[in-house]
């Protein structure tokens, strides 16, 4: 019994870590009130992501936060609409191939049902980085998305898996 306990906590931390590389770790760079509350103003964010795999590339992305005492708890669920710009912000190296698509990063906009995604997609023909934000939920998702792209340096080439 203990090998196979063992052997669940393992997984549970082979999963852990697995999310933990997807989950943002975003650095608010400014917000604006949009609408005062007692208990905490709505809001609009802008925070920069670096992306994880190439070094160079930052994402900044703006979106709506809840205030009011939901938003303070954390159980507010934030509107859907998101706008996103990645820019080449130093000399770009890629650490591993990349896929030529999947998630980049992810974040919660409500306690358990809606997710906030950052897709990279690669462009080879452009030799181009392209970025998509969205958000779905476990019901139904939102057609609602942005998009930026970050063409790289003519010389650098980008390795695919």
């Amino acid at each position: 019994m203990t090998n196979r306990l063992s052997t669940i906590l393992s997984s549970l931390a082979g999963i852990a870590l697995a999310c933990a590389t997807l989950t943002s770790h975003a650095e608010e760079i400014a917000s604006v009130n949009t609408n005062f509350h007692i208990t905490g103003s709505d809001r609009v964010v802008v925070e920069a992501y670096d992306d994880p795999l190439v070094q160079g590339v930052s994402c900044y992305v703006s979106r709506a936060r809840t205030g009011g005492i939901k938003g303070t708890l954390g159980i507010a669920e934030d509107p859907t609409e998101a706008s996103i710009a990645c820019r080449q912000v130093g000399p770009i190296k890629i650490a591993a191939p990349l896929k030529r698509q999947g998630d980049v990063f992810t974040d919660r906009m409500s306690f358990i049902f809606k997710t906030l995604h950052v897709v990279r997609i690669v462009d080879e023909k452009r030799n181009t980085l392209v970025y998509l934000t969205y958000s779905d939920r476990v019901v139904s998702g939102s057609a609602k998305n942005s998009v930026t792209a970050v063409p790289l340096p003519a010389g650098t080439t980008i390795p695919l898996r």
